[in-house]
């Protein structure tokens, strides 16, 4: 895919990622000048086949101390492609942030808590391999839309995942949340009993497993969302403030739950509330 030179974007190759670290740095700087402004996807972080992510880095990758985003797509836990969130990593890098877009294990492969067991295996990579592209591994966002930032919220609050990959919620810089169910679940799909079984049902939001010492969040809603209710940030905002938390709650009237994500694709990207502060937001915040 060609894109214009504002729009350049970088992706490593799976030859980086199962070279070691030196040669991996030598093969993505080889790879960068033969591939610019295009964008491709496999590289290996688990052994199972949707254990796959891409890697979009902006054009320019001399710096190293650009801030990491791990991506998480949505999907009702069920459906999705890391290619579908090609245009948010695309929107991300043109903003100079190095974007991870991992696949994961979805129903009926997995169930709660199998796809959070991914993700942070993910943020894990991404930690060992930022600096391969410019990213800073102090400074990872982890950030989602739909159930995908359920999983973003998830690795931000309940400590088990992160920490079974050797990491903490203070490894995270901070985790945006675009339209996320994160206090209560949308009851009218048929397959939600079985993707989060009742016996493990409590442990599956991350209002249960505040603290105090989350990462700064962004939480992102529309107002005519009807898929997942905007209340749903109202409450965990509440929550995080009530535990002192940093927290930003951001609004877009007219805005549902499509919209939301859509509007960081190229056509709308320039205009975009939304992406202009995902973006302040990462900007703002440095290493914890």
């Amino acid at each position: 895919m060609r894109v214009r030179a504002r729009r350049r974007f970088i992706y490593l190759t799976a030859a980086a990622c199962v070279a070691g670290a030196a040669s991996a740095a030598g093969v993505f700087a080889s790879r960068a000048r033969e591939h610019e402004g295009e964008a491709a996807d496999g590289v290996a972080y688990g052994k199972l086949p949707r254990q796959r992510l891409d890697v979009y880095a902006p054009a320019s990758h001399d710096a190293a101390n650009r801030p990491v985003v791990v991506y998480f797509y949505g999907g009702a836990w069920q459906s999705g492609h890391r290619t579908d969130a090609r245009g948010v990593a695309q929107a991300l890098a043109a903003r100079g942030i190095v974007t991870v877009v991992p696949d994961y294990r979805i129903y009926p492969e997995t169930v709660f808590p199998g796809f959070l067991d991914d993700a942070a295996a993910a943020v894990y990579w991404t930690r060992l391999h930022a600096r391969e592209f410019g990213g800073n591994p102090r400074r990872i966002f982890v950030m989602g839309h739909s159930s995908g930032a359920h999983i973003a919220a998830m690795l931000a609050t309940d400590p088990r995942y992160l920490a079974a990959r050797g990491m903490s919620k203070t490894s995270l810089s901070g985790m945006i949340g675009l339209a996320g169910p994160y206090a209560a679940f949308q009851t009218t799909d048929p397959h939600m009993d079985e993707i989060f079984p009742a016996a493990l049902r409590s442990q599956a939001l991350p209002l249960t497993f505040l603290s105090g010492d989350e990462p700064p969040m962004l939480l992102a809603a529309g107002t005519a969302d009807t898929d997942v209710d905007p209340r749903n940030s109202v409450r965990f905002a509440d929550a995080l403030r009530a535990h002192h938390d940093s927290v930003v709650l951001k609004s877009y009237a007219g805005y549902g739950h499509g919209t939301i994500v859509e509007s960081f694709s190229a056509k709308q990207s320039a205009s975009s509330p939304v992406l202009a502060d995902v973006t302040a937001f990462i900007n703002a915040h440095g290493a914890r």
